[in-house]
């Protein structure tokens, strides 16, 4: 039975907020302890023991615990209104915060069904973002735009967060989370080179290669490496650290489109690259895949994926990461991809879905993140910019322990 105790709060506060505190009443799982801008404090959910302990994190029955403070009762209004994008702009401004994020948005997915205007947000916001959206299409230009937003914020400042591998995606630490963060990415890369059969002397493609990492790591064991990004800033310091190592010829290293590709290769590798193709162009994306594999040659994607069940209201309008973070994106559910690719003459077999490791990758980079913020603030990043981030690590970090989201590799061959 959900329990609401909820203390009185004295005087006039805007409909809008009277609205957000009834709503916080249908929580069903896990706690909120939410400060009001008056310092009152108002407590919801499944109560333990005594609820002057709940704080956040975990409750007894691990179900999240949470705090919000509301700074300024106009985030209600921007909650109610957008959704998560709403959150993030209430976030941004000052008018919210938490101790723990993480456990915040932990305690928003768990509650979506009882809550959905909480993530989603009113029918008119999910229009309007849903247009924003598609008026953001990754066409060869606007590819090269989104991309640009994202990836090209400068080596310097990705430097002081990734690991030595410079790998951007996903790493996998096959249940030993005290396994470090560029051990696991190298496992990453092995159980990539294992799951394709990669031999010496044979002609790999990756398509989307960020700062070079498998590249590297494919050519130091006899792969022939052909690598793509659109990235100028990822292409310089890729070659750049290329050719600190004795590679060449063995892995090149070019600014190009994946729809430009052509040739055969053996197999081909993309991460978590997928996501930036934009479903509207998923087809010319496997039409690729699909003409630059040999006969009986085999390709692995490794995309981050949207639950199934959340795809259909996913896809119809935005989200605070496609605001905010990567404009273009689009996730697919693995049903979609492995339909989408059958539609472009692939089969396709999911191998391996590691989620809970893509959240334990996200918390160690933001811990290496907040550890260096005085680096990023020195490279003139502002408060602003620092708050988004933050945010963002939280969101995908909470995504990811929830399983709204998950990270999914597919194995793909041609369907003759």
């Amino acid at each position: 039975m959900t329990m609401l105790r909820m203390l009185s709060v004295p005087g006039w506060i805007p409909p809008s907020a009277r609205m957000f505190l009834a709503l916080l009443g249908r929580i069903q799982t896990g706690s909120l302890a939410l400060v009001t801008p008056d310092g009152d404090r108002c407590l919801f959910g499944k109560m333990r023991g005594n609820t002057r302990g709940v704080t956040h994190g975990k409750t007894d029955d691990n179900a999240p615990a949470a705090t919000l403070h509301l700074h300024d009762w106009r985030a209600c209004r921007a909650i109610l209104r957008a959704g998560d994008i709403g959150f993030a702009e209430a976030y941004r401004a000052n008018w919210l915060d938490s101790p723990d994020l993480t456990a915040l948005l932990r305690l928003a997915i768990a509650n979506e069904r009882a809550l959905p205007a909480t993530i989603a947000g009113g029918r008119l916001a999910q229009l309007w973002y849903g247009l924003r959206h598609r008026l953001r299409p990754n066409t060869r230009a606007g590819s090269r735009r989104n991309i640009h937003a994202h990836y090209d914020l400068g080596n310097d400042f990705y430097a002081l967060w990734l690991d030595p591998t410079f790998a951007y995606s996903s790493a996998l630490f096959e249940g030993d989370m005290q396994r470090s963060l560029e051990a696991a990415q190298l496992a990453k890369y092995q159980c990539i080179f294992d799951t394709l059969g990669l031999r010496v002397g044979m002609k790999v493609l990756e398509v989307g290669c960020g700062w070079g990492g498998f590249a590297t790591f494919a050519a130091e064991r006899g792969i022939e490496m052909h690598a793509v990004t659109i990235s100028p800033e990822q292409l310089a310091l890729a070659r750049a650290r290329a050719t600190t190592q004795p590679l060449s010829p063995a892995v090149r290293f070019e600014l190009r489109d994946y729809r430009d590709l052509d040739g055969q290769y053996d197999a081909i590798v993309s991460i978590e690259m997928f996501e930036a193709v934009g479903e509207r162009f998923w087809p010319g994306y496997f039409a690729m895949l699909r003409r630059c594999l040999k006969a009986g040659g085999r390709a692995l994607v490794q995309s981050i994926t949207i639950a199934d069940r959340q795809f259909a209201a996913y896809r119809s309008s935005s989200d605070f990461i496609r605001e905010f973070i990567f404009p273009g994106g689009m996730l697919p559910s693995p049903e979609r991809f492995i339909a989408a690719a059958s539609e472009g003459g692939l089969r396709a077999a999911p191998t391996l879905a590691f989620g809970r490791d893509y959240a334990q990758t996200l918390r160690l980079w933001r811990a290496k993140f907040e550890a260096r913020i005085e680096f990023v603030r020195a490279l003139g990043f502002d408060e602003l910019f620092i708050r988004t981030w933050r945010l963002y690590f939280a969101y995908c970090e909470a995504g990811f322990d929830e399983g709204r989201t998950d990270v999914y590799q597919f194995l793909l061959a041609r369907s003759e």
